[in-house]
């Protein structure tokens, strides 16, 4: 039975936590609290769990836009080709918060992402989903759980996501109520930033 645990982002219980990140590193997959809506997530250097991911999203993995979520920029030129200045500062501003930033991807970005072009890059305001990622030691993988189409309770509360998910990840982690919004999606792969999606995250860092 896939385990629910909570966790409080200003005093997270290093125990707990260590739970999620050894499912991840198992390969596993969880359900975890950002800064927006809940995500499902994985370890990104396992491509059979980023297969199990797309299969659950109804997509072939080649094409499945996911994000990557990371701690922070400083690991950005593995995942990303070299950007300029500009665009760098525009990332700075923004994050961590509630974007999502489509950036060219390098080549060398793990098995599951070989033939990608572009990237999501997320750093969630969020310390469990930040925390998350600095025990597991790289970028976890993720898909919001949100339903596109209207706001449904199981997407916002913890226990009703349990209930939901279950039988299909590892483990949820109970971080609050989520958020009914998703990222801002911003584009930057072109001559100057372009809006995909508003959400949650303000346009007044462009």
């Amino acid at each position: 039975m896939p385990e629910l645990i909570k966790l409080y982002e200003q005093n997270i219980n290093p125990r707990e936590m260590q739970k999620a990140v050894e499912v991840l590193k198992k390969g596993g997959l969880i359900i975890y609290p950002t800064d927006t809506v809940y995500g499902l997530g994985c370890d990104i250097t396992n491509k059979s769990a980023l297969q199990k991911i797309a299969q659950i999203k109804g997509v072939k993995l080649e094409k499945a836009n996911f994000s990557i979520i990371c701690k922070d920029l400083s690991n950005l030129s593995d995942y990303v080709k070299q950007i300029d200045s500009s665009t760098f500062k525009l990332l700075k501003r923004a994050l961590p918060g509630a974007y999502t930033f489509i950036l060219p991807s390098s080549k060398t970005l793990p098995n599951g992402f070989k033939n990608k072009k572009t990237v999501g890059i997320r750093v969630p305001d969020n310390a469990i989903a930040v925390e998350l990622v600095s025990l597991l030691g790289n970028p976890i993988v993720s898909t919001s759980i949100h339903d596109e189409d209207e706001v449904l309770e199981y997407t916002t509360d913890p226990e009703l996501i349990y209930e939901k998910w279950q039988s299909k990840v590892d483990l949820v982690i109970d971080g609050g109520y989520g958020d009914n919004h998703a990222s801002t999606v911003i584009d930057v792969t072109g001559d100057s930033p372009e809006v995909v999606r508003k959400g949650k995250g303000s346009l007044d860092v462009l």
